[in-house]
C-alpha cells in the first residue's frame, strides 16, 4: 500500500475506529450491544424453529415473518463480530474487500429487510380488502417469487455500491471513524470525484427504502378505508387487531432508517450520536421484531414457553 502525498493508493485495509469520540467507553458500551444482539439471535431464531413447526403458522404474514427473521438473523451475523472486536479487544484494522463484503451484507440485508415489510403489508391489505381470495392470491408460488424478486432486487442495486467503490484508486485517509463498514463513510475516505457514488447511493436508497415505504403506506391507506366501512366496531377493532405488529416494526425500521440515512449525507449530527443511532437502527428491530410478534401471537407465545420450560426441565 503506497503513501503518496498523505493520501493512500489502492489500500489493502482499513481501520475501523467505533465511536469516535467515545473511545475510552467503548468496552462498557458493547455489553448492552451484545445483549441486544444475543435477544435478537435467540428471538429470530425460535421463529425459525416454530414456524416451520407448527402447522397453524403456515400463513403468508408468518411465512414473511420467517424470512424477515433468517434477514435479521444474517444482519446481526454481519454487524456484531466486528463491532464487539473492535470495543471489547481494539482490533480496528479489517481488509479492505472484507470491508466492501460486510457493507454489501449489511445493506442487501437491510433492502431485504424492506421488502419484505412491503411484502407483508400487500398480504395485510388483501386479508382486509379481499379475504375471500386471500389464499388464492396468495398461493406458494407467488410467496416464492415475491421472496425471490425482494432478495435479487437487493442484491443487484446494493452490488453496484461496492463495485464503485472499487473504481476509486486513491484515498485520503483509511481510518473509517464508525463500527462497521458504511457506503458513504467508505465513499468519504477517497481523494477523488466520488459524485457517482453519492448519486448511486441515493438512488438505490430511494429504489428501496423509498419505493416500499410508500407501497406500504398506500396499502394502509386502502386498508383504513376498508376497516372504516366496517359497521361493526368488534369487527374494525379485529381488522386493525391484526394489523399493529406489522405497524409498529414498519414505523421503527423506516423512522431510523431514514435518520441514518438522510444524517449521513445532509444533517449536522454530531458524530457519535449518528453512529450510536445508526447502529441501534440495525441492531433494535431484530431484537423488537420476534418481540413484537412473539407478544401478538399466542402459538408463538405458547410454543416459547414449551421451548424455555423442557429446557428448564432437561437441566433438572
Amino acid at each position: 500500500m503506497a503513501s503518496i502525498n498523505m493520501s493512500y493508493l489502492d489500500p489493502t485495509t482499513v481501520t475501523l475506529i467505533g465511536i469516535p469520540g467515545l473511545e475510552h467507553v467503548q468496552f462498557g458500551i458493547g455489553f448492552p450491544f451484545f445483549v441486544v444482539c444475543l435477544v435478537a439471535l435467540l428471538g429470530n431464531i425460535s421463529l425459525l424453529i416454530i414456524i416451520p413447526a407448527e402447522r397453524s403458522l403456515h400463513q403468508p404474514m408468518y411465512i414473511f415473518l420467517a424470512v424477515l427473521a433468517a434477514t435479521d438473523v444474517g444482519l446481526c451475523g454481519a454487524i456484531a463480530p466486528k463491532m464487539l472486536a473492535i470495543f471489547w479487544f481494539g482490533s480496528r484494522s479489517m481488509a479492505f474487500d472484507a470491508c466492501l463484503a460486510q457493507l454489501f451484507f449489511i445493506h442487501a440485508l437491510q433492502g431485504m429487510e424492506s421488502g419484505i415489510l412491503l411484502a407483508m403489508a400487500f398480504d395485510r391489505y388483501v386479508a382486509i380488502c379481499d379475504p375471500l381470495r386471500h389464499t388464492s392470491i396468495l398461493t406458494p408460488f407467488i410467496l416464492v417469487t415475491m421472496v425471490l424478486v425482494v432478495a435479487i432486487r437487493a442484491m443487484v442495486l446494493v452490488g453496484i455500491l461496492p463495485v464503485l467503490i472499487k473504481r476509486l484508486h486513491i484515498f485520503h485517509s483509511i481510518v473509517i471513524a464508525h463500527s462497521y463498514c458504511e457506503h458513504m463513510a467508505v465513499v468519504k475516505l477517497a481523494a477523488e470525484d466520488v459524485r457517482v457514488n453519492t448519486t448511486c447511493g441515493l438512488f438505490v436508497g430511494f429504489a428501496i427504502l423509498g419505493f416500499d415505504m410508500v407501497f406500504i403506506l398506500i396499502s394502509y391507506m386502502l386498508i383504513f378505508q376498508a376497516v372504516f366501512r366496517l359497521h361493526q366496531k368488534e369487527a374494525r377493532l379485529k381488522a386493525f387487531n391484526t394489523c399493529t405488529a406489522h405497524i409498529f416494526v414498519f414505523l421503527e425500521f423506516y423512522i431510523l432508517a431514514f435518520f441514518s440515512f438522510f444524517s449521513h449525507r445532509f444533517g449536522h449530527v454530531a458524530p457519535p450520536t449518528h453512529i450510536l443511532l445508526s447502529t441501534i437502527y440495525l441492531l433494535v428491530p431484530p431484537a423488537l421484531n420476534p418481540i413484537v410478534y412473539g407478544v401478538k401471537n399466542k402459538v408463538i407465545r405458547k410454543r416459547v414457553a414449551r421451548i424455555f420450560l423442557l429446557s428448564h426441565i432437561s437441566h433438572q
